[in-house]
């Protein structure tokens, strides 16, 4: 297992306004990760803290990145969240997954209406700040656009330019779903971190591989012993 070590930017630069704005969903810690449960046992809210942590991290850390709001309605998470620099929507409206997206969009876009939107997956425990950077500046000037998960059946990263709808479609085949809806796949042979989403034991492995964030690094120890 490697690691990998990311510092957040200086508040300053985070909030210029011409960068991107990230929004991330997180649900409640004690929903969260459920396809882990049987591998990470009573650590399974702590890990994905973890990987909220560390995505969010790392996402700070990229140079086109202004500012990153997190939806959650988990006390906790967002308290920590927001010690890295993000900005907690506590207020998320219910009705799941993409709604909660729609409602951190519309925060970002009051509070950035000129700015770039994306809408990025919160369990991206391996993610580089490189490699965001990559994705993001391979967004079309117009319109849509979607990073897809490393099975590509799903989505990690979808971005519009301003002026433009979000649209998200997230959750099982969104690959398809995002297409199906007129947003450009992004096909970026070079950025395994920010594809390499975790739900299941075989994915937490595949991004320990790739090097994870302290937050994630951390707990893999007592990962090991709760997996046995």
């Amino acid at each position: 297992m490697t690691q990998h070590t990311v510092r957040p930017l200086l508040p300053a630069r985070r909030n210029r306004s011409s960068g991107w704005s990230l929004v991330l969903p997180l649900k409640p810690l004690t929903q969260a990760k459920s396809r882990l449960a049987e591998h990470a046992g009573t650590q399974r809210p702590a890990l994905a803290l973890a990987f909220a942590l560390d995505t969010v991290l790392a996402a700070l850390s990229c140079p086109l990145v202004a500012r990153v709001l997190v939806v959650t309605r988990d006390p906790l998470a967002g308290e920590r969240l927001a010690e890295l620099g993000a900005l907690p929507v506590a207020d998320e409206p219910g009705g799941g997954l993409n709604p909660a997206l729609a409602h951190g969009a519309a925060h970002a876009r009051e509070l950035a209406p000129d700015a770039p939107l994306a809408a990025l997956s919160a369990d991206l425990p391996a993610l580089r700040p490189a490699e965001l950077a990559r994705v993001l500046a391979a967004v079309p000037a117009t319109g849509r656009a979607f990073l897809a998960d490393s099975p590509r059946v799903g989505t990690t990263l979808l971005a519009c330019r301003p002026g433009q709808p979000l649209a998200p479609a997230f959750g099982g085949a969104s690959r398809a779903r995002h297409a199906a809806g007129g947003a450009a796949e992004l096909p970026l042979p070079d950025v395994p971190s920010v594809r390499r989403d975790v739900d299941t034991a075989a994915d937490l492995g595949e991004a320990l591989a790739l090097g994870v964030g302290p937050h994630t690094a951390a707990l893999a120890p007592a990962l090991g012993r709760a997996g046995r």
